[in-house]
C-alpha cells in the first residue's frame, strides 16, 4: 500500500529494500516538482527569481530532458526521442530550458509524464533483466575510464537531480504566489 503525504505525494517506504527506497524517493521528488507547479498558468511557469533565468516550466522541460537522457539513452544505448532528437545541442546546450517559453503548460506536463512514463517501464524491465547492478548499455565517455554507470548510479542520480531543482523550485513557486512548503 502507498502512503501519500498531505500534497498527495507518495511516501517513500521506511523499511524497503533497496530498490523499493531509491523507486520511493525518485517517485517522491518527481511528485514534488509536480506539487510545485500546480496549477500555474504559463506566466507563472515562465517567472524568474532575481538574477537568474531559470523558471518552472524550464525546470519541467528540462528534467523530462533529464529522465530521457538517463533512461533512453544511458540505460538502453537508444536514440533520443522526439523533441531531443531533433535539437543542435552544440548551438544552445540549454535548449530545453530556454524552449519552454514557447510550450503551453499542458504541453510541458505532457511532455514530462510521458518522459517519466518511459523511465519508469525502462527501469522496471532494467530491473527484471538484470537488478540495480545492471551497467548501462551507452558507452562512457574517455573520462569515466571505461565504466559506464549501473542503473544503482542512473537512479542515484536521477534523485539528485529532482532533489536539486525541487529546492529551486521553492523559490521560485513562493515568487510567483507565495505557495510555500518542503
Amino acid at each position: 500500500m502507498i502512503n501519500l503525504d498531505e500534497q498527495g505525494r507518495p511516501e517513500p517506504p521506511l523499511a524497503g529494500d533497496e530498490t523499493a527506497t531509491l523507486l520511493g524517493f525518485l517517485d517522491f521528488h518527481r511528485a514534488t516538482l509536480e506539487w510545485k507547479c500546480a496549477g500555474l498558468d504559463a506566466a507563472g511557469l515562465a517567472a524568474t527569481v532575481g538574477v537568474s533565468s531559470m523558471t518552472l516550466g524550464g525546470m519541467v522541460k528540462h528534467l523530462a530532458f533529464v529522465e530521457d537522457h538517463w533512461c533512453t539513452r544511458w540505460l538502453y544505448g537508444r536514440d533520443m526521442p522526439p523533441p531531443w532528437d531533433t535539437v543542435d545541442w552544440k548551438a544552445d546546450p540549454d535548449w530545453d530550458w530556454h524552449s519552454a517559453a514557447e510550450d503551453s503548460p499542458e504541453q510541458l506536463f505532457a511532455l514530462w509524464r510521458d518522459a517519466v512514463t518511459r523511465s519508469r517501464t525502462l527501469v522496471a524491465e532494467a530491473l527484471a533483466d538484470g537488478g540495480l547492478d545492471q551497467p548501462a548499455r551507452r558507452t562512457p565517455p574517455e573520462h569515466w575510464h571505461g565504466e559506464p554507470p549501473t542503473l544503482r548510479w542512473i537512479l542515484v542520480h536521477l534523485i539528485e537531480e529532482y532533489a536539486r531543482h525541487n529546492g529551486h523550485a521553492d523559490l521560485l513557486r513562493e515568487s510567483v504566489d507565495g505557495l510555500t512548503g518542503e
